[in-house]
């Protein structure tokens, strides 16, 4: 078995240095030996081979690289899925560290992020004010209606179109303005519920944040 692996070094030696004399413009000579024993060399990558190991040879004689195996189409399609889902992977790490970094840089400190919470609520309770303040004088309004009707009580088919009209208009404006201080409800609820969620993230980073520097007028400091 010996003798046969030096016969065959010796063969690819002799041949390496045929190749060599002839093709030192090429860009490599590639050698291998097939299964059954049998040493090539080429100017390109050899078919009989791509079933194993093949080495690719500088015009000098040392190894330029080792060309491994062929991959079957669902061995490369296997490979090129894993490859892809380690990228993805990745690349959501960096996502999530880079989200991370401007939460931290915008919420510096414990104090900072409640004072936005309480910011982004009373806006919206600003906004329900006006909307309750809407019903109120729909209310009213309501009321001078009713008393209008009054004349039309005995005959309500009597009461003039306008006044029907106004009375339409006054209940659909009032479900309307009933239906938006619901969803403002709802919107404090989200609002906390991001809060919450935010500081969730944020504690361990302010944990292992460097105090940042607080700007003028603000005494919040990070805990």
């Amino acid at each position: 078995m010996r003798r046969n692996w030096v016969r065959g070094a010796c063969v690819v030696g002799l041949c390496m240095g045929g190749w060599l004399a002839g093709a030192w413009a090429q860009t490599g000579i590639y050698a291998c030996t097939t299964k059954k024993g049998q040493v090539i060399t080429a100017d390109r990558p050899i078919a009989e081979c791509m079933d194993r190991e093949q080495r690719e040879f500088n015009p000098s004689g040392t190894v330029r690289r080792t060309i491994g195996p062929s991959l079957t189409v669902e061995e490369r399609a296997a490979r090129e899925a894993k490859e892809r889902q380690a990228a993805q992977e990745q690349a959501r790490l960096d996502e999530e560290k880079r989200r991370d970094r401007a939460l931290l840089t915008r919420y510096p400190s414990l104090a900072v992020h409640e004072k936005e919470r309480e910011s982004a609520l009373q806006q919206v309770d600003d906004v329900m004010r006006a909307a309750q303040k809407r019903v109120e004088e729909l209310i009213e309004q309501r009321k001078t209606i009713n008393a209008e009707f009054e004349f039309y009580k005995r005959n309500p088919a009597k009461a003039p179109p306008t006044l029907k009209r106004q009375l339409d208009e006054n209940t659909q404006h009032q479900q309307a303005q009933r239906r938006f201080i619901a969803d403002q409800e709802r919107e404090k609820k989200r609002v906390n519920a991001r809060f919450d969620e935010e500081g969730v993230k944020l504690r361990p980073l302010w944990a292992g944040a460097v105090p940042a520097r607080v700007p003028p007028g603000d005494t919040a400091r990070a805990p």
